[in-house]
């Protein structure tokens, strides 16, 4: 990896934690999650429910830089729908374009 990374600010056992999303991953609908902070180094392995996914990509988005595409690797149909999920998820966060997030992708192993 050419650049380097800052040190985690929590820890991979954390990084997919809402059951919904659990079940999203183990039937392959999501493949990356976006956090504010970073949750994981590539390379390492995040266990769910006695399966394994390895982290493969580790890197910083603002939200304006999402596409349907990239939240479809995070199990949702449009950009629109992301938001609105994490927006319900978060009360009272505002949904600001230059934000920056971690985004982990991962595959399973």
């Amino acid at each position: 990896m050419s650049e380097s990374l800052p040190p985690k600010t929590c820890s991979i056992d954390r990084l997919v934690t809402v059951e919904a999303d659990v079940e999203k991953v183990l039937c392959g609908e999501k493949t990356a999650t976006r956090r504010n902070g970073r949750y994981a180094d590539p390379g390492e392995i995040m266990e769910l429910k006695g399966h394994k996914f390895e982290v493969t990509r580790v890197y910083q988005q603002s939200l304006g830089e999402l596409t349907d595409e990239a939240v479809r690797m995070e199990g949702y149909e449009n950009v629109e729908a992301y938001k609105n999920y994490i927006l319900s998820m978060h009360a009272g966060m505002p949904w600001l374009p230059h934000m920056k997030v971690w985004v982990h992708e991962f595959r399973a192993v």
